[in-house]
């Protein structure tokens, strides 16, 4: 069973959220939108588009519980094939895996923690994505 296949996204946390969302995108040209962050549409080798994006964010306080119960300032996303089997092996693998298991229009979600206490969050994106 193939697992991760690419990243799906990066939030991470910030104390003052909008200074930090204005420093990416003066000093590193992020075109960070007014939810907090901005998706990178992907491209091939010759910089035409292929189907797929990587969303970044800086999320603020208010928004910290999307990190619990994890304990780092930040979570990854993962692209995974088949979400519902890959929680069943990483159950059967004895991994800390979040009971929780979201589907809506954007895809699946689900969580673990990794031995470090990281939030990890997986992600089947709907077909065609």
């Amino acid at each position: 069973m193939k697992r991760v296949t690419g990243i799906g996204g990066i939030f991470f946390k910030a104390r003052d959220a909008a200074a930090l969302q204005a420093w990416y995108k003066k000093h590193l040209g992020i075109d960070v939108q007014a939810w907090g962050g901005t998706a990178f549409s992907w491209a091939d080798g010759d910089g035409k588009p292929v189907g797929g994006t990587t969303v970044w964010s800086v999320s603020s306080s208010e928004k910290e519980a999307q990190f619990e119960p994890g304990s780092a300032p930040f979570m990854i996303n993962y692209r995974v094939d088949d979400l519902h089997a890959l929680v069943k092996a990483l159950r059967d693998e004895g991994c800390n895996v979040l009971d929780k298991v979201d589907d809506s229009e954007y895809g699946k979600f689900g969580w673990v923690i990794d031995p470090e206490g990281n939030k990890v969050e997986l992600w089947e994106p709907p077909a065609g994505q």
